[in-house]
């Protein structure tokens, strides 16, 4: 446990000194300063008001922006460390391979999420401040999805930097499988519904294997019980979960997927020519 938390702290000293993690912060960070500043929680649109409508933005852009941050950035993890000879270094010491992998997720985890919660702590404190309307149920579910999303999209991060040993051709690949889920999935699965090759049910089921749709659809479901914006597939997701059942979904799926990502990754890196 001591090897796996200094991993950790390495990880997490190396990564403050980078430039990416200045501007995950700033980006984050500045996005709620700049909703703050245009007074998005004390607006009202279309039914949402106060600290539901900051966060109701803020899922547009975590979305987009989360996933391929953590994806870029931490699949040249473990390639990074193996092309700069930082791997065969820490391995001189008497540190195991699972606590070195081990000690870089968790070191991974905490600089992804300190900057996503540390900017919706302090829209949370604005808004006391302000007087603004809170609905801690929304704020805490929407903090679950986060941290979902984060643990998700890591595993697979992991499981890329296992595999690929060449740090260009890890980010190639990262910046593929994020295109493939957030648009090329919706695409080829509504061309099959027009088509109607495939049956709606089964198109809806697939659609729900994909992080980022599960996290989107939660998302809504946040402030759209009724999921009356995605049509038909409202029916098939409520009549299959129900509301309670899915919100838990949203949650426990990214972060089950996100580790046995991870896992399998380990178990790649385990066997393969570490040098």
């Amino acid at each position: 446990m001591k090897n796996l938390l200094l991993v950790m702290k390495l990880d997490i000293l190396e990564s403050f000194k980078t430039k990416w993690f200045l501007v995950y912060t700033i980006v984050f960070g500045g996005i709620v300063a700049l909703f703050l500043v245009a007074g998005v929680t004390e607006s009202k649109i279309l039914g949402f008001s106060g600290l539901s409508r900051l966060l109701l933005s803020f899922i547009q852009i975590s979305i987009v922006i989360l996933p391929i941050f953590i994806l870029i950035t931490t699949v040249k993890s473990i390639a990074g460390d193996r092309d700069n000879s930082v791997l065969e270094y820490l391995l001189s010491f008497p540190i195991s391979l699972r606590q070195y992998y081990m000690g870089k997720f968790f070191g991974r985890l905490f600089v992804v999420i300190v900057p996503v919660f540390g900017a919706l702590i302090f829209s949370l404190l604005y808004a006391l401040v302000v007087g603004a309307v809170i609905d801690y149920y929304i704020f805490i579910f929407y903090i679950g999805l986060l941290f979902g999303l984060s643990v998700n999209f890591l595993g697979i991060s992991f499981f890329i930097s296992s595999i690929v040993r060449n740090q260009e051709v890890a980010v190639g690949v990262a910046f593929f499988i994020w295109l493939l889920l957030l648009a090329f999935i919706d695409i080829i699965l509504i061309g099959l519904m027009m088509k109607e090759m495939i049956s709606d049910n089964i198109i809806f089921a697939i659609a729900l294997l994909n992080p980022m749709q599960v996290f989107r659809i939660g998302a809504i479901a946040l402030f759209d019980t009724e999921l009356s914006v995605i049509g038909p597939a409202a029916y098939f997701i409520l009549d299959t979960f129900g509301s309670t059942l899915f919100a838990i979904y949203s949650i426990v799926y990214p972060v089950v997927l996100g580790i046995f990502f991870l896992i399998c990754g380990y178990f790649i890196f385990r066997k393969k020519d570490l040098i």
